[in-house]
């Protein structure tokens, strides 16, 4: 358990599983502060943080590392294959189970989850405990960020309408162009003069980010509860959910390990592979669900497949990694 645990502070995300169960309870026994619109409000504050998100992640982008990470192109191939096509195509093969059911929408944070892009900290931590490429899963974490930029987006997009009643699409683009692309190209652009000191200061970074996500992670279930959204649901059927989760985990990460047998990786590629292709960022579905579910009370459901998958992928990863890692050395 303390090696566990460890790992887990080693990401940096530890404490945090633990706030964002914080923020659910507060939520619940407190949704008053998450409601109120005058002067400001939380949501409009999360709004600015998102921007800021995405400008900092692209402070720390440097043209320079993406270019030279081309070069492994085939495992970049898989590794953004399994993320943008193979995870979602595997949930939308559920979809009838759900269709006219009271979890319709859960079925929707499900597909959310499959959408999204790998995430960055915890990918690179577990490619490097199990000792993997480590420079490939920088470049293919940071790639997938920007391409679920564009990609994440326009999967949900197919499906938003029917469970949450409506879809404007020319709002929600330009909303993703300011709110999210816009700051990451800025960012960029910016990397050559700013990047070092973006660099410098990455764990206050990391705990800015951390601050907005829990800021939307609260507000979001603020107006599930107050719409009682979460009645229908039984103790079992959350845990069914759960087990769904680590299931899907498990089932991408076999599919994947399966594959890059069969193109004949190395050890090390295979484990970023691995690694790289089963993860999901809850970074960026945060600040996601707050572009593509606006006003929508629904917003606590859709997020809380990808929290529990999140929580989920942090301690099967780890056990893995570290398996890895000991096979390795008793060779």
């Amino acid at each position: 358990m303390k090696k566990l645990l460890a790992i887990l502070s080693k990401a940096g995300l530890d404490g945090f599983l633990l706030m964002i169960g914080m923020m659910i309870l507060l939520a619940y026994f407190l949704p008053q502060p998450g409601m109120v619109k005058e002067p400001i409000s939380l949501e409009q504050i999360a709004g600015v943080g998102v921007s800021l998100i995405f400008l900092f992640y692209g402070l720390r982008l440097s043209v320079e590392n993406l270019k030279a990470g081309l070069v492994n192109w085939k495992m970049h191939i898989i590794v953004q294959l399994t993320t943008f096509l193979f995870f979602p195509l595997i949930v939308l093969a559920f979809r009838p189970l759900f269709v006219g059911t009271d979890f319709e929408v859960l079925w929707l944070g499900i597909f959310f989850l499959a959408a999204l892009p790998s995430t960055v900290s915890s990918s690179v931590v577990m490619v490097s405990i199990a000792k993997g490429n480590i420079p490939a899963a920088i470049f293919n974490a940071s790639i997938s960020s920007l391409i679920g930029v564009v990609v994440t987006p326009l999967w949900v997009g197919l499906f938003i309408a029917s469970a949450s009643g409506h879809f404007d699409a020319t709002d929600i683009v330009i909303k993703l162009l300011l709110q999210v692309l816009l700051p990451v190209i800025v960012g960029i652009c910016l990397n050559a003069r700013f990047g070092a000191i973006a660099e410098k200061y990455k764990k206050q970074l990391k705990q800015f980010d951390q601050a907005i996500i829990l800021t939307i992670i609260y507000t979001s279930f603020c107006k599930s509860f107050s719409e009682h959204l979460f009645a229908g649901f039984t103790a079992l059927e959350l845990a069914g959910l759960a087990a769904g989760m680590i299931a899907l985990f498990f089932a991408v990460f076999f599919c994947v390990g399966l594959l890059s047998r069969l193109f004949g990786f190395s050890d090390e590629d295979r484990i970023t592979i691995l690694f790289c292709g089963s993860k999901k960022s809850l970074v960026h579905g945060t600040v996601m669900s707050k572009v593509l579910f606006q006003h929508s009370t629904i917003t606590g459901i859709v997020l809380l497949p990808l929290m529990l998958y999140h929580a989920l992928q942090l301690i099967a990863a780890s056990i893995i990694a570290q398996s890895m890692a000991r096979r390795k050395e008793e060779k």
